[in-house]
């Protein structure tokens, strides 16, 4: 999710403070356990996927394996944001509030949810094609996943985090897509949003150098067209101001001493 770039592309309350908080070993199997309960999520979810299916189902589904598991939606009641996840279909690029809508063939549908368990947070997305979709749809999603690899292999100690954003956008770029600016990963792990903000483009703010212990959420997400988007007359889902489609992907990755590890795995 954004919503410290998700619902609002301004910081949080959490991150004002400018501090980006380390994890030790221990905090990190923590955040880990709380990532394999979100994979289990999405897989699950992602099985459910088919023409006919509403978005409150896929909710519904989400809510009751996660609080089986002993944990907690992390974006339910979340800046009073009304549900466990964002589903968010087609030109929605993020935020999609789950509601009656029902998915149809050869839509894409993103998938983005967070699990609390005990004060570990994670935070993972998917975008799934809905029965068969058009090759293009299919090249897009493709795209987006490989710029998430990407930057998740460019999230090692001694790099920066305009090396990350670098990772999503050349490559994304390069193949003629839109990278979405107004909106970016974060810092996760002891609440759903902490520092740094971590772009997909190369922004003039802030460039720290990556270290060990840092958490991060990376999400590229990525249009057929232009970067640029709006948030709809519900304050909530963005959608593209030129309302070609767009792909969202997310893993919660932790920056370890010498590799970086996806401890989502849903992927």
């Amino acid at each position: 999710m954004q919503l410290s770039g998700r619902a609002r592309s301004q910081p949080s309350d959490i991150e004002e403070s400018g501090i980006t908080r380390l994890k030790n070993d221990e905090e990190i199997r923590g955040i880990s356990d709380s990532a394999h309960i979100l994979s289990e999520t999405l897989r699950m979810v992602e099985s459910r996927i088919e023409p006919g299916v509403s978005t409150i189902e896929l909710d519904r589904i989400a809510t009751s394996h996660i609080e089986k598991l002993g944990a907690r939606p992390s974006f339910l009641g979340y800046l009073n944001y009304p549900a466990t996840l964002c589903v968010s279909i087609n030109e929605e690029v993020i935020h999609g509030i789950p509601g009656r809508r029902r998915l149809s063939a050869g839509d894409i549908v993103g998938v983005d949810c967070g699990v609390d368990l005990g004060g570990h947070f994670s935070d993972a997305a998917i975008t799934v094609p809905v029965g068969t979709v058009a090759p293009k749809m299919g090249a897009l999603l493709k795209v987006t996943r490989e710029c998430l690899d990407f930057a998740v292999s460019a999230a090692i100690v001694g790099n920066r985090l305009r090396d990350v954003a670098n990772a999503v956008y050349r490559h994304a770029s390069s193949l003629g897509y839109g990278v979405v600016r107004q909106f970016c990963g974060h810092g996760v792990g002891f609440s759903p949003h902490e520092n740094p903000q971590v772009p997909n483009y190369p922004s003039p703010g802030l460039n720290p150098r990556l270290k060990p212990g840092m958490v991060l959420a990376i999400e590229p997400m990525i249009t057929e067209g232009t970067w640029e988007v709006e948030v709809l007359d519900d304050g909530w889902t963005v959608v593209t101001a030129d309302r070609k489609r767009a792909a969202h992907f997310e893993h919660t990755v932790a920056v370890m001493c010498d590799h970086s590890e996806a401890l989502t795995t849903h992927l």
